[in-house]
């Protein structure tokens, strides 16, 4: 891991480093895109924190500075002021070549979560009516619905990859329903969105283009075809966003609905059995599943690094400059286990970034948090007796700067009958 950091000689530690000021932002940088950092984050954060402080200077693909926030309290201040932090990336994506890999994640969209001040408000608000406009008391059934002609699916065979076979098809046929996406476009932008979380240079490009074209689809569907539903009740919201703006910000439900809650599924899936602690209390009633879910939420959250903001003028924050118009990342893993916050406990603990916080808070972590534990209990309840079907260390996570993802999680049980419905 160490050689992913400049030399130590490179930049002294003994002062405040003072990096990307406008005058100069040249000095060597973390490629934060390098395998090995998807690997072993937390060894990777506690090197950085060691040697930049909060703020450190990464590369988020080659030649595409940033800056990493590795600081719970920078972090908290930067999310609450996006007046000097906003998230309008125009500026910035005027110097990105068209095939960058992070582009299709980070560009301008008319969307909430690429906008700030009042035109960030407006769309906000047609996506927290459509949000709560969910029937979180139906959700349990709805889940439920889902998850068990799923888990029927490999209960008799003793064996099972809990990615694609029960937490991606799970949360896609979630995800959709409360949507009200029908299943032939469903299929389209499940497609376009796994192209690009990967951030391979050649694929981002076409990945986007399929997902945008999904979401035109749906949305021109709802106008035709209303239903109960999360985007009827944002086209019909007072705020009256246009089919170019309705499809940028259905689009960002697929960008933070499917991909994070499989892997919040997935990561606490993980937590319960290789951890004694869970391993033996979730099964046996002493701690619940929302504890789990909690504490990778703080350890290991699917959305890893991301609430990127782009300052409008040069700042000094924490005696670094920041240069105007240059990404600035939260990680909010680095954050959540920032020495200055982290006592190790996580039961009842609601202090992580995982949800962000300020003006871009998620509004739909309820259905969140709801889904993923019905998802989890649905699970346990069928197959109590589970457990990994590989060593804990032979689990491998997948490449990328964003996400904290696992490439699988093979399991395996003794074999049950079908459950009834």
């Amino acid at each position: 891991m160490t050689q992913l950091f400049p030399s130590a000689d490179a930049q002294p530690t003994a002062l405040p480093l003072v990096h990307g000021s406008p005058q100069s932002s040249d000095g060597p940088r973390v490629p934060f895109y390098a395998p090995e950092i998807a690997q072993a984050p937390h060894r990777a954060y506690r090197e950085m924190r060691r040697r930049y402080g909060p703020l450190v200077p990464v590369e988020l693909a080659p030649g595409v500075p940033a800056t990493l926030v590795v600081g719970y309290h920078t972090a908290i201040r930067i999310l609450n002021d996006p007046e000097h932090f906003p998230a309008d990336s125009r500026t910035w994506q005027k110097d990105i070549p068209r095939d960058c890999p992070v582009l299709p994640l980070l560009e301008w969209r008319p969307s909430a979560v690429r906008n700030s001040g009042p035109v960030h408000a407006r769309y906000r608000q047609a996506t927290v009516a459509g949000v709560s406009g969910v029937d979180l008391y139906s959700l349990h059934s709805r889940v439920e619905k889902i998850a068990i002609p799923l888990i029927n699916a490999f209960c008799a065979t003793g064996s099972a990859e809990l990615i694609g076979q029960y937490a991606f098809p799970l949360t896609f046929a979630l995800i959709n329903d409360i949507l009200g996406c029908p299943a032939e476009i469903s299929q389209r932008a499940a497609a376009g969105m796994a192209t690009m979380i990967e951030g391979s240079t050649t694929a981002a490009a076409e990945g986007n283009a399929m997902l945008e074209q999904a979401m035109a689809d749906l949305v021109s569907l709802k106008k035709r075809e209303p239903g109960h539903d999360i985007v009827t009740r944002m086209v019909h919201d007072p705020a009256n966003l246009d089919d170019d703006e309705m499809l940028h910000n259905v689009y960002s439900f697929y960008g933070a609905g499917i991909e994070p809650l499989q892997n919040l599924i997935v990561n606490s899936l993980r937590l319960m059995l290789t951890d004694e602690r869970f391993a033996g209390g979730v099964l046996g009633g002493s701690l619940s599943t929302r504890d789990a879910v909690d504490e990778v939420l703080f350890t290991d959250p699917p959305v890893a690094n991301y609430a990127i903001s782009f300052p409008r003028q040069p700042i000094l924050i924490d005696g670094v400059w920041l240069p105007a118009h240059q990404p600035v990342m939260i990680s909010i893993a680095a954050c959540n286990n920032d020495p200055a916050i982290d006592n190790g406990e996580y039961t009842d603990n609601r202090a992580h970034l995982a949800w962000s916080v300020g003006a871009h808070m998620c509004p739909a972590k309820e259905v969140a948090y709801l889904v993923a534990q019905e998802a989890i209990d649905q699970l346990l309840d069928a197959l109590p007796e589970i457990r990994l079907a590989v060593p804990a260390g032979d689990l491998t996570w997948r490449p990328g700067p964003f996400q904290r993802a696992l490439t699988a999680l093979p399991v395996e049980f003794p074999e049950s009958a079908p459950l009834t419905i």
